[in-house]
């Protein structure tokens, strides 16, 4: 390779060394990749350039996008993976398009067969950007030196910019290579991606729509309003809680936006979801889209249906799905600052948020019986009745998995926002171990504790490779049913049997964990649990808890879910 492409004595004049100085502008530290000689060039600037980054290399590059994708949800700022060409870059489709379905700001980078002779077949010879390009706010490739940084600076840009989400971008290996000829130059229209690096500016606050919702808040008896993941992304939540405790609008809280009414707060109800959605005449819907999340944004009852309004961070996410009583779009902040200056609090919405507390408060108590159950075979809950107890308030936890993480949506309610991160509508299983490797890198001073179902720890374990290599302690806690109790539910429900569904029992999760350098122990007896949390929590190096759990306490569920 280097007698086709010799290297530069100074890693800063390679056009590569364009995109880890956009990365490092852009406020990235960590680049997550999988070593690829597509790519050589941004790791010898990231290396010894003038902007050096972090470098976390893993086992699989779908690892590195989420990481990445986790980074970009904690931080608030673009995460950032490199990929090398033909597989590398297709392996990071899915995660790219779960980033894409969960908003978070992300850049990947690909490298690309020669631009030389390119149509006569060379190795790994792809057009990789349009496979993203349904997937991404923008796909493209830089195809000259001069073209590599200004596109770079352009995606981290875009990909920071609200409605946030991924931005792939790629260049060919020759081209990384090369000199930049003409410094400053700027680029041409060769890609998708925008002309500069500028944002795209959001439209101003309009009064007309805070009016039509303040008016619909005035007829409203039973409000609820729905904190989403946009809510924290946009730098919101401050605003949000104020509303809430200055308007006592009850509040339910989804995704990214966990935390942001802090748990035991009294207006927080999403222990009461059901009744709070069936028996309310007005939903504000914040920062998370109207799908089957949210029932489609159908609130209320057939007989009296609920009126909807949907606020939104980018006029391009306002709901289709459905007609909507009043819209806003805009800065989160600003929209929920002026609706809590507009609205005087009614009198029925005390009573109201009382009779939601009173829900809450029944589930509280069936729940303080599931989080100690005893018995022979460990329930689910019973893991998360010793794990609560132990989480810190600035403890991220990660959740991957199907049955088992189900549970935890129902009990860990986190006291702050940015606390919780699972894979949002897409819902890739194994994305835990690259989230994980992501929170820790961004968040390096507080626990990390990831919740796996038996299914998703098969699908990432190797990384715990990466964990080890990088030190980087993570306290993971397999729920192991020896199934894939997802898909065995529903599958008896309509058929009366299940196949495919089961996976070898007592598989020792626990094992692979110490053979890649980690720690780690397998529980069966529930009164084992609290020891072997603390013993995780104090180790100090990747350690996994493999819990055995009785197959048959599946998470109740209203419907299929199909």
């Amino acid at each position: 390779m280097t007698d086709a492409l010799p290297l530069a004595a100074d890693p800063d004049l390679a056009s590569g060394a364009g995109v880890v100085a956009a990365a490092a502008a852009a406020g990235v530290e960590t680049m997550f990749t999988l070593s690829g000689a597509h790519v050589f060039p941004l790791y010898d600037a990231a290396h010894r350039g003038r902007h050096r980054l972090r470098m976390v290399d893993v086992r699989h590059e779908a690892s590195a996008i989420f990481a990445a994708e986790a980074v970009g949800k904690l931080t608030r700022t673009p995460g950032f993976a490199v990929v090398t060409a033909g597989p590398g870059v297709t392996n990071a489709l899915s995660p790219v398009t779960q980033a894409h379905f969960s908003g978070a700001p992300l850049v990947v980078f690909g490298g690309r067969a020669p631009e030389a002779g390119w149509g006569r077949g060379a190795l790994q010879e792809l057009d990789q950007a349009p496979l993203f390009a349904t997937v991404t706010k923008a796909s493209g490739t830089a195809h000259t030196p001069q073209h590599v940084g200004p596109y770079a600076a352009a995606a981290f840009a875009a990909a920071g910019a609200a409605h946030r989400g991924p931005v792939f971008l790629d260049a060919a290996i020759d081209t990384l290579f090369s000199p930049v000829p003409v410094p400053g130059t700027r680029p041409g229209n060769d890609t998708s991606l925008p002309p500069s690096g500028e944002s795209p500016r959001r439209p101003p606050l309009d009064p007309g729509a805070i009016a039509a919702i303040a008016a619909l808040l005035g007829d409203a008896v039973h409000p609820v309003i729905v904190l989403g993941s946009d809510v924290w992304a946009d730098g919101a939540e401050v605003a949000a809680l104020e509303l809430v405790d200055e308007l006592g609008i009850p509040a339910i809280t989804n995704g990214m936006g966990r935390g942001v009414v802090p748990a035991g707060h009294p207006g927080l109800v999403t222990k009461a979801r059901r009744p709070a959605l069936r028996d309310a005449d007005l939903v504000i819907v914040v920062g998370t889209p109207l799908d089957f999340r949210l029932s489609y944004g159908a609130f209320g009852t057939p007989a009296a249906p609920a009126r909807v309004v949907h606020i939104v961070d980018s006029p391009d996410q306002r709901a289709t799905n459905r007609p909507l009583d009043a819209c806003a779009a805009g800065d989160l902040a600003a929209i929920l600052t002026a609706l809590t200056a507009a609205v005087t609090p009614r009198a029925q919405w005390t009573a109201w948020r009382t009779t939601l507390a009173d829900h809450v408060a029944r589930a509280d108590a069936a729940d303080a019986k599931l989080l100690c159950a005893d018995g022979d075979l460990i329930h689910p809950a019973r893991i998360y009745g010793e794990l609560l107890p132990r989480l810190s308030a600035d403890t991220v936890v990660i959740g991957d998995g199907g049955d088992f993480v189900s549970w935890a949506g129902k009990f860990v309610e986190p006291t702050r926002p940015g606390r919780w991160l699972d894979p949002g509508p897409f819902g890739c299983l194994g994305a835990g171990l690259g989230a994980a490797i992501g929170a820790r890198c961004a968040d390096p001073d507080n626990p990390v504790v990831l919740l796996l179902g038996d299914g998703a720890a098969g699908m990432s374990l190797m990384d715990v490779d990466t964990l080890v290599r990088h030190d980087l302690p993570v306290v993971m806690i397999v729920g192991n049913n020896s199934a894939w109790g997802l898909e065995r539910g529903p599958m008896r429900a309509l058929y009366g049997y299940d196949i495919l569904a089961d996976l070898a029992p007592d598989t020792r999760y626990d094992r692979v964990v110490t053979a890649l350098g980690g720690a780690g122990e397998m529980i069966t007896d529930a009164a084992a649990l609290g020891p072997a949390i603390d013993r995780a929590l104090a180790a100090g190096v990747p350690y996994l808890l493999n819990v055995v759990t009785d197959p048959d306490a599946v998470y109740p569920r209203a419907t299929t879910g199909l």
